[in-house]
């Protein structure tokens, strides 16, 4: 296991941020330049599978084409077969699941359309630069004490297919969090922004109310109701949501993706002139939002 001040690939472990099933993410200083990073290496089991490691390095693949100021910038793949990690801009803040399961309902209260501005600008310039993010949710957004916001983890990104490849495109297996995933994920269908849309939808719905938009037994049950069930209004929820923002996201959670707004730049242009709670002050129109 990776230990604080133990140096890899150039790099000494400074403190543990986080820890998943199969990896961890440090904060790592560079000795030669005093700068602080991130790092995500695999736990020592899992980077003998093969999987594993394919899914560590694609997500820093596509991390490493990405530079938005609402997307984690990656910026070193280290391939080594003892300790394989990848480098990335070093962001100190935490995610809005920690935020969740804190209740920190005045946080996310106050910086609200604060985020949910950037979470569609970051994931705008992921579908601009071809690519679908395919697991947006709360876990996945990182966000500062200030309200900045960085969309994190492209292990399961795809690429747009385009042409006849959309029509001959088939997952082999459905990907994403089941509370998150759109019908067309759960079918194996191509990759598409709108995917992100609805899972964008399903996130600001479960950041409004406290919940995701279903709730299942089991992940079966839950994938049946993303595919026939309408969700609640936000509004059954908390009756603080105004009408337009409860009208905006039942809209991107629609079954049928052309039923959605088309773009998530269609999504920020919605949001310009809306309040998501009744008791949030006035918005102030900011124009054209640009990616």
């Amino acid at each position: 296991m990776p230990e604080v001040n133990e140096v890899i690939g150039g790099y000494k472990l400074r403190s543990l941020l986080q820890t998943g099933q199969v990896s961890q993410v440090f904060e790592v200083i560079e000795p030669a330049s005093n700068r602080h990073f991130a790092m995500k290496i695999l736990l020592p089991e899992a980077a003998e599978k093969k999987d594993v490691r394919a899914n560590l390095f694609h997500e820093a693949e596509v991390g490493t084409k990405l530079r938005h100021e609402n997307v984690i910038h990656i910026l070193k793949i280290n391939r080594s077969p003892q300790s394989p990690h990848f480098i990335m801009e070093y962001f100190p803040s935490g995610s809005m699941r920690t935020r969740l399961m804190a209740k920190d309902f005045a946080f996310i209260k106050e910086h609200a359309m604060k985020v949910f501005k950037q979470a569609a600008t970051g994931l705008a310039y992921m579908h601009a630069s071809g690519w679908v993010h395919c697991d947006v949710k709360p876990d996945n957004m990182l966000v500062n004490a200030a309200g900045q916001l960085k969309w994190i983890d492209f292990a399961i990104s795809r690429r747009i297919p385009k042409g006849l490849s959309k029509l001959f495109y088939r997952q082999p297996k459905a990907q994403g969090t089941p509370s998150y995933m759109s019908p067309e994920q759960i079918r194996r269908q191509a990759p598409d922004p709108r995917a992100d849309i609805y899972g964008l939808g399903a996130t600001y719905y479960e950041l409004m109310t406290g919940r995701p938009p279903f709730r299942g037994n089991t992940i079966q049950d839950l994938l049946n109701k993303q595919l026939t069930e309408k969700p609640l209004t936000p509004q059954a929820h908390n009756k603080d949501v105004t009408d337009e923002f409860a009208a905006l996201v039942l809209k991107m959670l629609s079954k049928k993706r052309e039923d959605r707004p088309s773009t998530c730049h269609d999504v920020m242009i919605a949001m310009r002139k809306m309040k998501v709670f009744k008791t949030d002050p006035d918005p102030i129109d900011e124009g054209g939002m640009m990616m």
